[in-house]
């Protein structure tokens, strides 16, 4: 490689996990692109250091994974809306300035994802029922509002953290208890899941479907399995699927597009590189 090629990376701590050099090395190759994407691994006591002089790292952009999402976003002289609207940044790049800029796309990430899967999805945009409060239902949250649903409701174990998430996006967001689940199925025209609950080495997701209308789409951003039990209990009874995979892969796309300058596609073959990397059978 020339003192020239284009150098981005997955940064966070730890990064030895993350499957993003394995999804941008196939798109670089796929496009025969001169670039490179690796690992670099930020101690949380050198975080703000590292982000606030980007520069100096010598990449032309980067990831950004747990738990400098929010430091990455404060080093930012510049946030996309959805950035500012989650106090968090897990994509970044340096403009013709030099001025370090952030984006979140997970939200991105989870719409390309239905998009893709389940066309038409967003036809009524109607209501939405979100299980979990954490970082990943914050940003679908925004996504689904950002597409135009009417009622987005969140239902969490812990309601003060729904609420937290509530008062944060208003208009349209309701916080509700779990023990309110079974009458918000009754109406919702999407469920999805955002919490850790049914994924390998976790406990499963305990959930009734019997109120849920059999037209509503399900979704879980778990992956692993790629069938959870969410969704398997889902399409037994007639619901239309998503798994979670696509929203990882979807995420990736405007890093990959804003630093090496081809917009890549999720395809066939992108996801089965990475379900034989993660051991997960299709």
């Amino acid at each position: 490689m020339s003192g020239h090629t284009k150098k981005a990376a997955i940064t966070g701590f730890p990064v030895d996990q993350s499957r993003s050099p394995l999804v941008h090395g196939y798109w670089l190759k796929k496009h025969g692109l001169e670039g490179e994407y690796g690992r670099v691994p930020v101690p949380p006591e050198t975080a703000t250091a590292f982000y606030k002089d980007f520069a100096a790292s010598g990449l032309i952009g980067a990831n950004v994974t747990v738990p400098h999402k929010e430091v990455a976003a404060a080093a930012c002289a510049h946030l996309d809306d959805a950035a500012k609207a989650m106090g968090a940044a897990n994509t970044l790049w340096l403009d013709e300035s030099g001025a370090l800029c952030g984006a979140n796309t997970d939200g991105l990430g989870f719409l390309g994802n239905l998009d893709q899967l389940a066309p038409g999805w967003d036809t009524a945009c109607g209501t939405a029922v979100v299980l979990g409060a954490g970082g990943a239902a914050r940003a679908i949250i925004w996504a689904l509002l950002s597409r135009g649903f009417t009622t987005v409701h969140i239902v969490n174990r812990t309601f003060e953290k729904a609420k937290s998430l509530e008062d944060q996006f208003g208009s349209g967001t309701k916080a509700h208890a779990w023990d309110k689940l079974g009458t918000l199925l009754g109406e919702a025209d999407l469920l999805v899941n955002t919490t850790a609950l049914g994924m390998t080495g976790k406990a499963p997701l305990e959930i009734d479907l019997d109120t849920l209308p059999v037209s509503a789409l399900v979704t879980d951003i778990v992956y692993a399995p790629l069938e959870t039990g969410l969704l398997k209990q889902a399409t037994k009874r007639g619901n239309k699927t998503v798994d979670g995979l696509g929203m990882l892969l979807h995420q990736a796309v405007p890093g990959f597009k804003r630093w090496f300058g081809v917009r890549p596609e999720v395809d066939k073959e992108l996801r089965e590189l990475v379900l034989a990397d993660l051991g997960v059978t299709p």
